[in-house]
């Protein structure tokens, strides 16, 4: 648990330095100076954890060890562990789409609690391995076809773009739909990508 912990926080740390360099980034093309240049951070969650909780199972309150792989936390309003300042709302639910489609925040409901830990889905999963993305992607300019959606973007090379073409990817609105009709999670915004760094 210490090492998984030690993780976090290394991941944590980085995801603050890939913000304030962000940040710097924009301050610059935008030619701003000073607080300008800050970007304020409005959540951050770590997702692929363990935790130890307490949840309800077959009538029991249980002290477990949570872990979420491809999830994230979904606690509902008013829950202890939701962050004081969205616990009139319910836990933040932060579900990435892919370069060409949309993103997702939703937030955790009581049902979350009872069918799957305060769990939800973090993202829609892989339809094709890398290997198959570059395949089917041969010959195809996946930057123009971004572009021709007004997305931008910017890629280490084309390969990387290839690997995470959004056909790579499973429809996060689909998988959305699924979780909010089950009332697993409760959407709040859909987001549209407008712009895309792949590393």
């Amino acid at each position: 648990m210490a090492a998984m912990a030690c993780a976090a926080n290394y991941a944590w740390a980085n995801r603050q330095i890939i913000m304030t360099l962000a940040g710097e980034a924009v301050g610059e093309a935008l030619q701003a100076s000073g607080s300008d240049l800050r970007m304020r951070l409005v959540y951050d969650v770590s997702h692929n954890m363990a935790k130890l909780e307490e949840h309800v199972w077959k009538g029991e309150t249980l002290k477990v060890c949570v872990h979420r792989k491809g999830a994230t936390r979904a606690f509902p309003e008013g829950h202890p562990k939701t962050p004081s300042r969205y616990r009139a709302v319910g836990q933040p639910i932060l579900i990435p789409g892919d370069m060409g489609r949309s993103s997702f925040v939703c937030v955790g409901t009581g049902r979350a609690m009872e069918q799957t830990f305060g769990s939800s889905s973090h993202g829609a999963g892989r339809e094709m391995s890398r290997s198959q993305a570059k395949k089917a992607a041969k010959g195809r300019s996946v930057a123009q076809e971004l572009e021709s959606k007004g997305i931008h973007v910017m890629a280490e090379g084309r390969t990387t773009l290839a690997e995470e073409m959004p056909e790579a990817y499973k429809d996060v609105e689909r998988v959305v739909d699924v979780m909010h009709t089950a009332g697993i999670s409760k959407k709040v915004v859909r987001l549209r990508p407008i712009g895309v760094l792949k590393g």
